[in-house]
């Protein structure tokens, strides 16, 4: 897939809502450990949500107009910390690609630059905070680096990839500044982060719905 347009968005949203249910109990899990339990129930109906509504839209609102109804509605349905966040990083991310009729490598890269500034600015969260900024920051410098090596959409994905992984990997030497988790402070250090685990798990859904 050389690009990614309207119709392909709506198929993507459907795919991170069954990423996100069945990764409902792991998520829940994970987040139990310095958190409140509750990132499984949070993402699963957020995208759950957001795949019903894009696809109620319909391709012919056009990926920025499908972006933004996601966002809204995630924030509607799901209020929680990540919730807002993800939502922030939608409506963010709507704005980038304003009036882009398919979304390659460049497009990618301002949405993803977009959705990581927005989520950090609204969680007041910084690089080595042990949040999902910590991945999708390395991932939004891959994927411009990809775009200024005109690499195509499934290369830069791959790379992007393989990024948010290995970013995810180093949140475990982190200390939580953030959340319920910053209370724990030394006590995180070793476990995986939750929000950049779902950072990691929406990157690579992407880069294999691409490939």
């Amino acid at each position: 897939m050389d690009v990614i347009t309207a119709s392909d968005l709506i198929r993507l949203f459907d795919a991170w809502k069954r990423l996100f249910v069945e990764e409902r109990d792991f998520l829940i899990s994970l987040d139990g450990k310095v958190g409140d339990s509750d990132l499984g129930i949070t993402m699963s109906k957020a995208f759950t949500a957001a795949a019903e509504a894009v696809t109620t839209e319909g391709e012919a609102a056009g990926i920025s107009k499908l972006l933004r109804t996601a966002g809204a509605i995630i924030a509607r349905t799901a209020p929680s910390t990540m919730g807002t966040l993800t939502a922030t990083g939608f409506l963010r991310a709507s704005k980038a690609v304003d009036g882009a009729d398919a979304l390659g490598t460049p497009e990618m890269a301002a949405f993803w630059l977009a959705f990581k500034d927005g989520i950090a600015e609204r969680g007041k969260a910084k690089l080595g905070d042990k949040t999902i900024v910590d991945v999708l920051d390395p991932v939004a410098a891959s994927l411009q680096q990809a775009a200024t090596n005109g690499l195509s959409l499934q290369t830069a994905l791959a790379n992007a990839s393989v990024v948010a992984e290995r970013a995810l990997e180093d949140t475990k030497s982190l200390v939580a500044q953030h959340g319920k988790a910053a209370a724990f402070q030394e006590k995180t250090v070793g476990l995986q982060d939750a929000g950049a685990t779902v950072g990691t798990m929406l990157v690579r859904k992407l880069g294999d719905f691409v490939s």
